[in-house]
C-alpha cells in the first residue's frame, strides 16, 4: 500500500540563528540532526576566510549548541558567517559582531 503511516525517518537537519545576534563578546550557535554523522562547524569572515573551527568530529543524532567567543581573536565589528556541515547536509547563516 502506498501512502499511510510508515516507519521511515525523515532526515531533519536544522541550523538555528545564533543568539544573541548582534553579539559581543559571545554568542550561542545551536543545531539539530536526526542522523549520526561527521559534523563540522566553522566561522568565516565576510571575505570567506576561515576564522575558527568550533566542531570537527563524529557525533550521534541529537541537539547541540556551542558558544563562540571573540576573547582570543582580534576581530573587528562586522558581518561573519557560520557554516554547519553534517554528512551531506550543510547550511550557512550570518551573524553580526558589534564592538
Amino acid at each position: 500500500m502506498v501512502g499511510g503511516n510508515n516507519s521511515t525517518t525523515v532526515n531533519n537537519f536544522i541550523l538555528y540563528q545564533n543568539y544573541p545576534n548582534p553579539f559581543n563578546p559571545t554568542t550561542k550557535i545551536s543545531w539539530t540532526t536526526s542522523t549520526e554523522s561527521w559534523q563540522t562547524l566553522k566561522i568565516y569572515n565576510a571575505l570567506g576566510n576561515e576564522i575558527a573551527t568550533l566542531v570537527n568530529e563524529y557525533r550521534p543524532a541529537g541537539n547541540y549548541n556551542v558558544e563562540f567567543g571573540i576573547m582570543s581573536l582580534e576581530l573587528s565589528s562586522g558581518m561573519y558567517f557560520y557554516r554547519l556541515q553534517s554528512g551531506n547536509n550543510y547550511e550557512t547563516k550570518k551573524m553580526i559582531l558589534l564592538k
